[in-house]
């Protein structure tokens, strides 16, 4: 596996191992929701690039890296709806993904309705799993004999709703809204004037006055950019 750098939310970089010949990629715990929206945009752009590569076929069984037991494989729900599987170190050091998988996962890929299937069955009889490379006989199964993989599909307009949804998730990341500062310190005036109506003046409120208006401005910007 290679090593290949990203953005993680609110600082520093996710650093990911990935393989191109079996197409997988092992995410260290919690690091496949660290990444920013960028990045994942960033990170699909690299797999699209090797999408074409020579695969070889997954060892059996799966092993984790970090401490060489037998990996468990899982099954999840993504938030868009989409099925994908994975495998996990049941020492909790990471999971084993691969491309195929990744990428329901974050809604790039869409998975075949029974109908669909039918269809394709009648002019496809064998397939190649996305999620494993194995031969899938979808005139009688609906699904990985391998890996348990749904059949899925790379459907350009999901590819392209997933792009946009986070180009502007980054972009909202990442712009600064100058009218919600404003709002912030109007409404930290407003709790000072109230304030003042119920205890005296000190000599120096003008002076304090200055700092709690910093204050809010500084205390705003620090909750953006935990964001």
């Amino acid at each position: 596996m290679t090593k290949h750098r990203f953005e993680r939310l609110h600082h520093g970089e996710v650093i990911l191992d990935m393989c191109f010949s079996c197409q997988a990629i092992w995410f260290d715990e919690f690091e496949s929701v660290q990444i920013t929206p960028g990045g994942i945009v960033e990170l699909f752009k690299l797999l699209h690039e090797h999408h074409d590569d020579q695969r070889l076929p997954l060892s059996a069984p799966l092993r984790c890296p970090r401490c060489e037991e037998k990996l468990l494989h899982g099954l999840d729900v993504a938030k868009h709806g989409g099925q994908f599987n994975y495998h996990r170190c049941l020492q909790k050091h990471g999971r084993f993904t691969t491309f195929a998988q990744f990428m329901i996962e974050k809604g790039f890929v869409r998975q075949l309705n029974p109908a669909e299937i039918n269809e394709l069955s009648a002019k496809v009889g064998i397939i190649s799993c996305m999620g494993c490379g194995a031969p899938v006989d979808i005139r009688k199964d609906h699904a990985c004999g391998h890996c348990r993989a749904p059949i899925t599909i790379l459907d350009p307009s999901a590819v392209e709703q997933a792009l946009t949804r986070y180009q502007h998730a980054e972009v909202r990341r990442t712009t600064r809204d100058v009218e919600l500062l404003g709002d912030a310190i109007v409404m930290r005036e407003r709790e000072k004037s109230r304030f003042k109506r119920t205890k005296p003046e000190p000599e120096n409120a003008g002076i304090i006055d200055a700092i709690d208006l910093l204050s809010a401005g500084a205390e705003f910007v620090w909750n953006l950019i935990k964001r």
